[in-house]
């Protein structure tokens, strides 16, 4: 099953909380949170992983 990345906007100006990101098997093993942008704020400094 591809990975999927839960993904939380910690900016105090952004509405959204969490976000999941569902990949294909054809993403780059070496992607992670810092080569997304949140889909609300547009910036990319504010994503955290959520490890849980």
């Amino acid at each position: 099953m591809p990975p999927t990345l839960e993904v939380e906007c910690t900016s105090d100006e952004c509405e959204i909380d969490m976000l999941e990101l569902h990949y294909t098997y054809d993403m780059p093993d070496d992607v992670g949170v810092d080569d997304f942008v949140c889909p609300y704020c547009q910036r990319s400094s504010v994503l955290e992983e959520i490890v849980v």
